[in-house]
């Protein structure tokens, strides 16, 4: 194959700066090469074998980069552990995912430390970075391991675990192809080229960088990261995320690609005018976007300030998905876009068969060459599986050119008096107004309709909630919304629950309004 993947490029030019941590410190290709080798060797000598796990609960920064590199040329899975997870919920991705190493950091000592002894781990295969009572140090583990290249270099993957809406994480877990690791992190890129990203040249004139916006235990994150690592961009994390901080990030980085949400957009476009226009950020190339269905008028938006670098896509764990090019989606706004070269889709009804163009059903999905199983759950895996294509219960449509545009997730969707009504769609249009932050619709029972629409709104900074607030909000929806669609009521709440990669945690917002009813419509 070609010249991509980090260990390659890391050796052709161990200057470049391959990473910049938190706090702005930078790491040469070369270093991040001989911290990944020396990890290599020292689990190996733990008694690592090709196909073993290892599971890291770290912050953004290069230990977690360290991982992530040792094991994908060693021919292991890494699981990057939620760090907002409680002990036994960590030391149950511990157990499950049958790692034989687990790594914690010590700011989530404390946590990392039940999640060991929930998971039975040995003593031995706990490690720490900084202090953690129990754990031996990172140190310790690498001390006089040599920085050469391993032996017998196989391809590695991440494995990480779905949210899921129901039951116990599950871990997607792909089959090895035991191929050598540049050439499967230059397979890796192939995704990016759908996107128009092109190679950096790491010393040269083309100097690329990557701003990660989101906790690297997230999917997307950890996969365009990667992606773009092994394309030769420098990767810029950032600890948390702040609208301005990010700003100031893209100019002094001359920041070319970044991943974000919705959210991300909606917290920049809320900046006064004399913030936004200090900044230079016309280094964008590619301001990549999906989580979450990002309303029409806020994308426009976004695209007059950075211009046509706005790419969106729609694609799951599991894989398959859509992409939006700038120009594809000014042509069909709100579309997230038509399949990828190496995927399929499929629109059904409840009983699985297939609906006309434009009318909304489930969304199935399928990718060439990447079967997946749910790790230690076969039933789950065929569940949500028709033939070969599977589900994360969406709902959406296609138009007859292919291109998809999604309703919302099956399991928000609110049945009233019989009627199909998307909280996405009435969401998409409160968030609009300015005296609001943020937006969160969703059914709660009613004797006689079944459900009624509920929503729950975050005020803006400086507004107050109550009665006026809501007036204002029904005023602003006038003309705009089916008196059908709107709330029948508005609570308030200081801050929406988010995980920070912008998906809204939409059942403990409903939960409370169920709880004395049998069933959860």
């Amino acid at each position: 194959m070609g010249s991509l993947g980090f260990w390659r490029l890391a050796q052709a030019d161990p200057e470049w700066i391959a990473a910049v941590d938190p706090e702005g410190t930078q790491y040469s290709a070369g270093d991040l090469l001989a911290r990944s080798n020396r990890l290599v060797h020292a689990l190996r000598d733990l008694g690592l074998e090709k196909g073993d796990g290892l599971c890291g609960l770290v912050p953004n920064g290069v230990e977690g980069l360290v991982l992530y590199l040792a094991a994908l040329q060693a021919g292991w899975y890494y699981t990057p552990i939620n760090w907002h997870l409680t002990g036994p919920e960590i030391g149950y991705i511990v157990a499950d995912s049958d790692a034989k190493a687990f790594f914690v950091h010590e700011r989530y000592a404390a946590e990392g430390a039940r999640g060991a002894e929930e998971s039975g781990i040995e003593a031995h295969r706990r490690f720490a970075f900084g202090d953690v009572e129990g754990f031996r140090p990172y140190e310790e583990l690498v001390a006089g391991q040599p920085d050469t290249n391993p032996e017998d270099r196989s391809n590695g993957a991440t494995m990480h675990y779905t949210s899921g809406t129901t039951g116990r994480p599950k871990g997607v877990r792909r089959k090895l192809a035991g191929i050598d690791p540049d050439d499967s992190a230059e397979l890796m890129t192939f995704l990016l080229s759908f996107f128009g990203c092109t190679p950096g040249a790491p010393g040269g004139g083309n100097a690329e960088a990557h701003l990660i916006t989101s906790p690297n235990y997230h999917t997307a994150v950890t996969q365009f990261g990667g992606s773009f690592l092994h394309l030769g961009h420098t990767i810029v994390y950032v600890d948390k995320w702040e609208a301005e901080d990010c700003l100031q990030l893209i100019e002094k980085h001359r920041i070319s690609s970044t991943h974000m949400v919705p959210t991300h957009f909606k917290r920049m476009l809320t900046l006064p005018e004399e913030t936004r226009s200090k900044y230079d950020v016309s280094s964008m190339k590619w301001a990549i976007h999906a989580a979450a269905p990002c309303p029409v008028p806020i994308k426009h938006q976004m695209i007059d300030w950075w211009g046509e670098c706005i790419w969106e896509y729609y694609a799951a764990t599991e894989g398959g998905g859509t992409i939006a090019s700038p120009k594809d989606w000014l042509a069909h706004p709100g579309t997230v876009g038509n399949k990828w070269p190496i995927s399929e889709l499929l629109i059904v009804d409840n009983d699985g068969n297939e609906v006309p163009n434009g009318t909304p059903g489930t969304i199935y999905m399928k990718m060439a060459g990447t079967e997946f199983e749910y790790k230690g759950d076969r039933a789950k895996t065929e569940k949500d599986r028709l033939r070969d294509y599977f589900t994360v219960g969406d709902i959406g449509y296609l138009t007859d050119d292919g291109f998809l545009f999604l309703s919302d997730r099956k399991a928000d969707m609110i049945i009233s008096g019989g009627a199909n009504i998307y909280p996405a769609e009435i969401e998409n249009e409160i968030i609009l107004f300015d005296k609001v932050a943020d937006v969160a619709v969703f059914g709660i029972p009613n004797d006689e309709w079944g459900e009624e629409i509920k929503a729950v709104v975050e005020p803006a900074a400086g507004v107050a909630p109550g009665e006026a607030l809501t007036a204002e909000i029904f005023a602003f929806l006038e003309g705009r919304l089916a008196k059908m669609k709107w709330p029948r009521s508005i609570d308030y709440i200081e801050t929406l629950p988010r995980e920070p990669n912008g998906k809204l945690l939409k059942r403990k917002l409903r939960d409370p309004y169920w709880k004395d009813r049998d069933s959860a419509i």
